[in-house]
């Protein structure tokens, strides 16, 4: 994580090292004496085997590093050991030397809509907040990024793109165990931030939009991809203790709620260019998971509502522009 140390000043955040270097130090000093957690991936991680990827991929739907002609059956049992010990695999897919990685999510189809309605990543500062195993920030830099910084607090995903990172090795990509409003305010200084996945965990969306916005250069754009309802109407719906089993999913906002809400944050240029029903061929149960799933959240009895009641996982993707 400290990489992003070293090349602060080649990526212009001289003046926000220090800053960045205290957060990051105080959350290596947690996982490495508090985290029990953290404390058993960092053992497993310290055994990986030593291999070498003789090729890369990051614009496949799956990201491969290497081929199974890079390792032997040892080392392949080494690594299928290390990988299952990371689970649950939420994002993906991935091949690692052979090694295919099907996640809970096939994330490609959500990169699929998004890549080709957004302005070009080239030589872009990215921001990717929740970036899970990292496998958006691997699209991104695929698409030749200057720079993604991925930001994931929860240390079971994170160090999934450790592993990943420690075998593709993917220049000026960094990511770190932190939450977004841990970082210091990086003032104006990403062109494209990425909020997929994330908003309707959040108390105060407003606030948590105009922050985003801080972080935005003038005319930088924000993909937001979040939970929304039908309807036409100027309303949000808040569940009463939780949604589809989440205990923290606060708001689903039709479309125009979710407009004003970027509006009245500081954006404009707010356009919806996808709304999808979340599905089983999308969100699903497979051997890299051992908890539930979509099928899971669903009412048995009628697909079109969540166990509780409320209307089924619909997600839009919006992008807007920082003023």
């Amino acid at each position: 994580m400290h990489n992003l140390i070293r090349d602060a000043e080649a990526l212009e955040l001289g003046s926000y090292a220090e800053p960045l270097a205290e957060l990051l130090d105080r959350k290596e000093k947690y996982i490495r004496q508090v985290d029990v957690k953290g404390q058993r991936y960092l053992r497993t991680f310290a055994e990986l085997p030593e291999l070498t990827a003789s090729s890369l991929d990051l614009t496949a739907d799956a990201v491969r590093i290497g081929t199974a002609a890079d390792r032997d059956e040892i080392a392949g049992d080494l690594l299928l050991d290390a990988l299952k010990s990371y689970s649950p695999w939420r994002k993906g897919p991935f091949s690692l030397f052979g090694i295919d990685i099907d996640s809970e999510w096939v994330s490609s189809l959500k990169w699929n809509r998004v890549k080709d309605q957004i302005a070009s990543l080239h030589d872009r500062k990215v921001l990717d907040v929740g970036s899970s195993s990292g496998y958006y920030m691997y699209r991104m830099a695929g698409e030749g990024a200057r720079c993604v910084i991925g930001l994931e607090p929860y240390l079971t995903f994170y160090f999934q793109y450790r592993l990943l990172q420690h075998y593709a090795r993917v220049p000026n990509l960094y990511g770190l165990p932190v939450k977004f409003e841990e970082m210091p305010l990086l003032r104006r200084y990403f062109d494209t931030i990425f909020c997929m996945g994330i908003l309707y965990h959040r108390r105060s969306p407003i606030d948590a939009l105009m922050e985003l916005r801080h972080n935005l250069r003038r005319g930088g754009e924000l993909v937001l991809e979040t939970l929304i309802i039908e309807g036409e109407g100027d309303m949000a719906l808040c569940p009463a203790e939780r949604y589809a089993k989440m205990n923290n999913v606060y708001f689903l906002p039709t479309v125009t709620c979710l407009t004003h809400w970027l509006q009245r944050a500081g954006f404009e240029n707010v356009r919806c260019i996808d709304i999808t029903p979340t599905t089983g061929a999308e969100q699903r149960r497979t051997e890299w998971i051992q908890t539930e799933s979509l099928q899971d959240f669903l009412d048995p009895r009628d697909r079109g509502k969540t166990i509780e009641g409320y209307p089924a996982p619909l997600r839009a993707i919006l992008l807007a522009n920082a003023r």
